[in-house]
């Protein structure tokens, strides 16, 4: 079976763009918007599961050092 574009790019780490200035600091409005730009960007259930474990596993710090890992935020 052939591989479509979009998903020989959702297996390459792909950054997606992420706005959060201007934004609600609020952890869980930036866990929210992460999580709908990753779905956005096409990542599958599972990479978006791992991420949301990483970025949960701390504190505020962690979850912001993990997003700026994960996508690319402006």
């Amino acid at each position: 079976m052939e591989k479509t574009i979009r998903q020989d790019l959702s297996e390459v780490d792909l950054r997606p763009g992420l706005q959060l200035i201007g934004r609600d600091g609020n952890a869980f409005a930036i866990l929210g918007l992460a999580m709908r730009a990753a779905r956005g960007a096409g990542w599958t259930k599972e990479r978006i599961a791992e991420f949301r474990t990483e970025a949960t596993a701390g504190d505020y710090n962690n979850l912001l050092r993990v997003v700026q890992d994960r996508f690319n935020v402006y």
